[in-house]
């Protein structure tokens, strides 16, 4: 599966050079992140709940066509979960490159790999000191992202994404099967180009 993520990858850069207009753009927003996986219950995680995080990057839109697009981003990201007694805190440089289908009216649809760069992992329990625990995960993390979305005529938009986590993050013998599960509700800025609303 991870090398077919990178050959999807290899295959969407190479579409990138045929295309007419580039754009550059802002994002930030609002994560909601928890684990999943087969050892991710309520009895290796009790209480576990979705983690409250921000996410803020920069995107390059490559336009194919007048309705497609490829688009890589750079986007810094806090995830991990929340259990009873504390938090797992986790933080990535993940790089999504969306194939990216645009409606009338500025709606669009997207989807696509991504590669996250673990930067940071730390468990805190509640009123307690952090304890890094960053040597103990995959240095790397592979999840796809389905994506709907809304840009304006001012070039000002807003999305909702599902990234979901494919393969497990621990880094142990034998591997525990908790994976990244991302919920992202964002606004980002476009420069120059076209405008969204038609």
């Amino acid at each position: 599966m991870k090398k077919l993520i990178l050959s999807l990858s290899i295959i969407a850069l190479a579409v990138m050079t045929t295309s007419a207009q580039v754009t550059f753009g802002l994002k930030a927003g609002l994560n909601l992140a928890t684990w999943t996986g087969s050892d991710a219950s309520s009895t290796n995680l009790p209480g576990k709940t979705m983690k409250a995080g921000l996410n803020i990057g920069a995107l390059v839109n490559f336009a194919v066509s007048s309705n497609f697009s490829i688009q890589p981003e750079a986007v810094y990201s806090m995830e991990g979960v929340k259990v009873t007694g504390g938090t797992y805190d986790l933080s990535y440089i993940n790089i999504p490159v969306l194939a990216k289908y645009n409606f009338s009216k500025g709606f669009y649809a997207a989807t696509g790999p991504q590669l996250g760069i673990i930067t940071s992992a730390k468990v805190k329990p509640t009123g307690g000191t952090s304890t890094d625990i960053k040597s103990l995960l995959q240095s790397t993390d592979f999840a796809w992202v389905i994506a709907l979305g809304y840009l304006t005529a001012a070039n000002v938009g807003f999305d909702a994404r599902y990234n979901f986590g494919i393969g497990t993050i621990d880094k142990g013998s034998p591997k525990d099967k908790f994976t990244n599960s991302v919920i992202q509700l964002g606004v980002f800025y476009m420069f120059g180009g076209k405008k969204g609303k038609e």
